[in-house]
C-alpha cells in the first residue's frame, strides 16, 4: 500500500515567517523535526529565487502551496512561473472568495470559474487544488455546497485538498469526501479535532493522533484512492506550534508514516 508522503503547512507557523531570516529559521526548525516538504503558506514578502534557494540548503521540496484566488485568476503567468520555479506541481487556492458563498449559484461560478483557471495551470503543467473549510457543507435545497462544487467543476483540471478537520466540523465524514473525491485529489490536509472541556466542551484543532478523528481509516483512505501528499496544518495550536509539528510528525511515523 502507497501511503502519501508528509509535508509541513507553513501556515501552522505564520506567527514565525514574516521575515525572509525569520522564514530561514523555521525552514531549518521543520527540517530539524523530521518533515522533508513543506506546503508554502502564509509567510511574509519573500523574493520568489530566495525561498527556493532557502528549501534547497536546508533540505526541503516544497510540494504544493496556497495563494489567493484572485492572484491566480488575475496573474496565471506570475503564479506559473512561481511554481516552476520552485518545481511544485500543486497550485492550492485556501478558501473560496466570499462573493461566492452566499448561494447554490455562488458555488456554481465558483467551480467554473475556478476550472477555467484550472485549466490554464494544467496546460502549463501544473495543477490546482481547492481546500475546503466547513462552510461548504451548508446545504442549499438538496444539495451541499461541497457536492455543487464536485459536480460544476471540471475533473480534467480541477482537484481537492480535503481538510480532515473542517470536514467533520462541517458535520460530514472525512473518510467517505476522502473515498467521494477517488481520483481528483493528490494532497490532502491532515488536522484533528479535540474537545475542550474548560469552554463547554466546545471543538478545538488538534495535533494529529491527540484528538477524536480515525486516523487508521483516513490514512488507508488515502492509500486506496492515490493521495500523494498529506500537509499537516494545525490553523491554531495550544502549545508552540513547532511542538505541534512535532507531536504530529511523531505520532504518524507511530502510525507508520
Amino acid at each position: 500500500m502507497n501511503y502519501p508522503k508528509i509535508a509541513a503547512q507553513m501556515y501552522t507557523i505564520r506567527e514565525f515567517t514574516k521575515t525572509p531570516e525569520e522564514i530561514h529559521e523555521s525552514l531549518k526548525k521543520i527540517k530539524e523535526i523530521g518533515y522533508d516538504a513543506v506546503q508554502v503558506s502564509g509567510i511574509g514578502p519573500i523574493e520568489h529565487q530566495a525561498l527556493k534557494d532557502m528549501a534547497d540548503e536546508v533540505g526541503l521540496t516544497i510540494c504544493a502551496t496556497h495563494i489567493s484566488f484572485d492572484k491566480l485568476r488575475d496573474e496565471p503567468e506570475n503564479v506559473i512561473a512561481q511554481h516552476k520555479l520552485w518545481d511544485c506541481k500543486y497550485v492550492g487556492v485556501g478558501s473560496m472568495p466570499t462573493e461566492f458563498r452566499t448561494s447554490k449559484e455562488g458555488f456554481v461560478s465558483f467551480a467554473k470559474e475556478a476550472s477555467k483557471s484550472a485549466r490554464i495551470l494544467k496546460d502549463n503543467g501544473l495543477q490546482f487544488i481547492y481546500h475546503n473549510h466547513s462552510f461548504e457543507y451548508q446545504r442549499f435545497g438538496d444539495v451541499i455546497g461541497m457536492e455543487i462544487v464536485l459536480q460544476e467543476s471540471d475533473p480534467e483540471v480541477f482537484q481537492f485538498e480535503i481538510d480532515t478537520y473542517w470536514v467533520q466540523h462541517g458535520g460530514a465524514d472525512p473518510i467517505q469526501w476522502i473515498n467521494k473525491v477517488k481520483g481528483l485529489m493528490d494532497v490532502v490536509h491532515f488536522k484533528d479535532m479535540a474537545l475542550d472541556a474548560s469552554e463547554g466542551p466546545t471543538q478545538i484543532m488538534a495535533e494529529v493522533g491527540e484528538g477524536n478523528l480515525n486516523w487508521k481509516g483516513i490514512i488507508e483512505a488515502c492509500a486506496n484512492n492515490g493521495v500523494k501528499w498529506a500537509a499537516i496544518e494545525q490553523d491554531i495550536c495550544q502549545r508552540d506550534p513547532f511542538e505541534s509539528l512535532a507531536i504530529s510528525r511523531q505520532n504518524l511515523k507511530k502510525m507508520g508514516l
